[in-house]
């Protein structure tokens, strides 16, 4: 990695779920004080920079993917003051900071959605969003079949008659991107919080932005199978070609910034081709790489997704960007700790197959971060996964709050188990996310166990996750071949994945069921799980001086 390259190029970037990192005020939820308050753990860490979900001014239908004002923070989380003092202070211990932005739709109380409501049919107001008449003889039917994210239809209907669309929740009204308006008000709300400093923005549902100018009904799509791999879907409101217009003009906007201002995509596409579109020279810089995310515990579909994956962004000079967990997804010990680790795909909600087993979940999330940190590019770490936290799947009925749980007339339990707060410290609730005098309890309840995986517990002890994730975060840095570059796989027999990185470093993990010898080496540097006889066991991993 050339140390004049972007630092974006081969960055660690620590996700803040802020609901759910740390409480400063005691109110039960995570605030902009409670990440200050814990900056020196992240430093400790060895993370290159913070992503942090929605601050911004929120009803917090969607916890605040339903933005009300994009130049203001919620109240629960702080002010803009406490925002730029917390990036100041970011800065002093040499961390970024990058702001999510949620620009596919606003909060139904943002001041345009309610001018247009007030404004009513026909009106210049409502041209920012997409409204539309019903179908049927009376309208009263939905303009089209799409559906929302989070169950349900993606349409309303108001008591003037006509119809909006949100493709999430009925509070999430999308906006309308051929409008002048919105583009000139999201650049404008990008200098405003560069302008602040902050590093980049993550970009929720980048892929979303353009839908067909004649909202056709949805398409049917086709299972893939090993004969008919994964194909393009032209999608009415999925991944649109016109959608790349908007993020060059977002990239000429970081770049009026000094000091390599980056963006990163929630983009969800059906190929890895799809998904280089967004990060070619002139585009986004890089983009979450769900191929990686979504794979089964299977080296020939690991190998195949890391392939795929470099090639495709490789060829429009683009890096990788590795994630293994984020809020929106089961946490990998727990998808991982199942007998079948199976495939998912775009647009589909995993299930888990079985029961869970911690045990092998965790060994098997071991082996898998240090897979992750070794392979070409960045890397993404969901905030608790180096705690080696689980999904919490028996969160009581009564505690869920994710809206997809009512969409979906409570069939789907949604995305709560994944955003349980973490523990810190101590043996009973609230495990150190909130002030010994809190006066409320953690907005989402916390297992009773929850201290076994506190940061505080694991602190010095080498056998544990935050250990492991430290130690690998440090040898990253400090090895010249990790980050950004290329790899070379080695021969190895099924099951097994290994692979070189100039100079001098390799990579080896046994996704089979019997032991492996680790090749020729000068030093182990760093292992997911204790070493016999110079035999890697199954589900483990291991870094080498060849």
């Amino acid at each position: 990695m050339s140390p004049t390259a972007p630092w974006w190029r081969s960055a660690v970037i620590y996700q803040v779920y802020i609901r759910s990192f740390a409480d400063g005020n005691g109110d039960g939820i995570g605030d902009i004080a409670g990440i200050r308050s814990r900056l020196p753990y992240l430093k400790s860490l060895g993370v290159d920079a913070l992503w942090i979900n929605p601050w911004y001014k929120s009803p917090q239908a969607d916890h605040g993917y339903d933005v009300a004002d994009y130049r203001q923070i919620d109240p629960l989380f702080g002010t803009v003051t406490e925002a730029e003092q917390l990036i100041e202070e970011a800065h002093r211990y040499g961390i970024r900071v990058i702001p999510d932005i949620v620009p596919n739709h606003t909060s139904d109380q943002h001041a345009w959605f309610q001018a247009a409501l007030a404004a009513g049919p026909g009106s210049p107001e409502r041209e920012r969003y997409i409204f539309r008449s019903g179908r049927g003889s009376d309208g009263s039917e939905p303009p089209n079949d799409w559906v929302s994210a989070f169950g349900g239809p993606a349409w309303t209907r108001l008591p003037d008659g006509e119809w909006y669309l949100h493709l999430f929740a009925p509070q999430q009204p999308d906006l309308n991107w051929e409008h002048p308006d919105v583009r000139a008000e999201f650049e404008s709300v990008l200098r405003f919080w560069f302008s602040r400093g902050v590093d980049g923005f993550r970009i929720d549902v980048a892929h979303g932005l353009i839908k067909h100018p004649e909202l056709p009904d949805l398409p049917t799509r086709g299972e893939p199978t090993d004969q008919r791999p994964r194909q393009h879907l032209d999608h009415p409101h999925w991944d649109r070609d016109e959608v790349h217009d908007i993020f060059r003009t977002w990239r000429r906007v970081a770049d009026e910034f000094p000091g390599d201002r980056c963006f990163v995509a929630e983009a969800w596409a059906d190929t890895p081709e799809r998904l280089a579109a967004y990060v070619r020279k002139d585009g986004l810089h890089t983009a979450f790489n769900f191929d990686f995310l979504m794979s089964g515990w299977d080296a020939k579909d690991l190998r195949t997704v890391i392939d795929d994956s470099l090639a495709m962004l490789g060829a429009v000079g683009a890096p990788a960007t590795w994630v293994l967990s984020n809020h929106d997804v089961m946490r990998h010990v727990s998808r991982y700790g199942r007998t079948t680790v199976r495939r998912w795909t775009v647009n589909e909600r995993y299930e888990p197959q079985g029961p869970l087993d911690l045990e092998l979940g965790t060994r098997r999330a071991r082996a898998a971060a240090l897979l992750m940190l070794a392979l070409p590019g960045g890397a993404y770490i969901y905030q608790g996964e180096e705690l080696g936290l689980p999904e919490v799947e028996d969160l009581p009925e009564s505690a869920l709050q994710d809206p997809v749980w009512e969409r979906s007339g409570h069939t789907t339990r949604g995305r709560d188990g994944c955003r349980v707060p973490i523990s810190w410290s101590g043996e009973s609730a609230p495990f150190g996310f909130s002030p010994d005098n809190a006066s409320a309890e953690p907005w989402l309840p916390q297992p009773a166990d929850w201290g076994r995986h506190s940061a505080e517990r694991q602190t010095g002890d080498e056998a544990s996750m935050l250990e492991l994730y430290r130690t690998a975060l440090r040898l990253r840095r400090e090895h010249p071949s990790l980050g950004d570059g290329a790899l070379t796989w080695l021969d190895t027999p099924t099951g097994v994945l290994a692979f070189l990185r100039d100079p001098g470093f390799a990579c080896v993990i046994n996704l089979s069921t019997e032991p492996y010898r680790l090749p020729d080496h000068t030093t182990v540097l760093l292992t997911s799980g204790p070493i016999e006889d110079g035999l890697l066991a199954p589900d483990q991993a291991a870094w080498l001086v060849t």
